[in-house]
This record gives C-alpha cells, sequence and structure tokens, in this order.
C-alpha cells in the first residue's frame, strides 16, 4: 500500500513525530509492507455487477497481522451505563479499538462512513481516561473507495467535514493517513461521486 496523504488534527502528526519516531515508523512500515493486493470479490451490487474488486475483508486481515507482529494489540474498556433519574441500567457497555501501543492508538477504517467519525470519538474516550496520547486513522482515498463496495467510506469526505467542523469535533489529538493501491498520478484530478449513483448505492445497503 502506498502513503497517500497526512492530515495533522490539532497536531496528531507532530506529537507522533516529536514523542513516538519509532512508532510512528512501525506505523509507516505497516502500510508499505501491503503488497500484491489483488481484487478478489465479485460485486452484487446492481451498479457494479460481477466486477472484481478489493476485499476490505482480506485488507483487515493483512493489516491486523502486520500491525499484531509490531506489537500493536486491542484496547478495550468496560463500563456501566446509568442514566439519572432514569430507573435502568446497561452492564458490559465498551469502547474499543483494534490496534493500541504504548498510548498510541490505530483504526483501519474501511467500513461505512459513519464509522470514521465512531472512531475520532473512541479516541477522545480513551484520551480521557488517560490511556491514549494520540490516534491514528487509516483511510482509502476515493480512488481505491472507487474499486471497492459500495459500504466503503473514502478518506477526502471525512477531511472535508472535520474542515468544516474543526471547533465541533473531539478535540482528541490525531493523524489520518491517506492510503491507496497505487500511487496517486501526478496530474489534478477531478470526479464526480453524483447524487443520483450516492442513493442508488445506499438503498442496495439496506
Amino acid at each position: 500500500m502506498f502513503k497517500i496523504l497526512e492530515y495533522s488534527h490539532l497536531g496528531g502528526a507532530e506529537i507522533l513525530q516529536v514523542r513516538f519516531p519509532k512508532i510512528n515508523k512501525e506505523i509507516d512500515d505497516v502500510i508499505a509492507s501491503i503488497r500484491d493486493v489483488r481484487k478478489l470479490k465479485k460485486s452484487k451490487e446492481k451498479t457494479k455487477k460481477n466486477k472484481m474488486l478489493y476485499s476490505p475483508k482480506d485488507l483487515n486481515k493483512r493489516f491486523t497481522k502486520a500491525l499484531n507482529g509490531k506489537g500493536f494489540e486491542e484496547l478495550i474498556d468496560r463500563y456501566t451505563v446509568k442514566i439519572p433519574d432514569h430507573n435502568y441500567e446497561v452492564k458490559g457497555a465498551y469502547k474499543q479499538v483494534d490496534f493500541a501501543k504504548n498510548k498510541v492508538l490505530v483504526e483501519v477504517q474501511f467500513g461505512k462512513y459513519p464509522f470514521m467519525f465512531y472512531d475520532l470519538f473512541k479516541f477522545q474516550y480513551f484520551f480521557n481516561e488517560a490511556k491514549a496520547a494520540v490516534g491514528v486513522e487509516i483511510v482509502p482515498a476515493h480512488y481505491m473507495y472507487k474499486q471497492m463496495s459500495s459500504v466503503t467510506s473514502y478518506v477526502e469526505q471525512l477531511l472535508w467535514e472535520i474542515e468544516r467542523r474543526k471547533r465541533h469535533l473531539p478535540p482528541v489529538l490525531v493523524k489520518v493517513t491517506v492510503i491507496g493501491v497505487e500511487p496517486l498520478p501526478p496530474e489534478h484530478l477531478v470526479v464526480e461521486e453524483g447524487l443520483k449513483k450516492s442513493i442508488a448505492q445506499q438503498t442496495e445497503d439496506v
């Protein structure tokens, strides 16, 4: 995989470089180690019928193996949900991130768009609990997303929203890393997502 772009939210990238340079390099090495990525998933979607696509399941499996090999482990915190003036409580609720090492949290997100934002809130939770110093969100670029199933998120949308809502997002230090199977072409590219196509894909997901 290729690292296409890095985005620093509230200085997350800088904190990684200064305080966690070894872990920062390990994450970059993991991304670079994911090679020979093939299109293994045959699409059943109307808009991509029988087209071969990159498989989120395969990519997640490979990232998990590589990050675990560098010493990153799951971090989970369980708690009981209690609401004031509500005679009901929920035991066994939890927050979880897939990869953590020395207070650096990492999520590799090939899921639906809302999950990218939920990852930011999870990072904030562990930051508040003094179990995290910085988070890293690894997400595919749009041109890679176009070669995956329609449920997959793409990072340009996340970064656009972050820029628009900076004061309303969790105040946690995060580095967003944009990845792709191939390097981004040097020329400026403009692609159209389209409302009709987006609605059609969301209908298929239901």
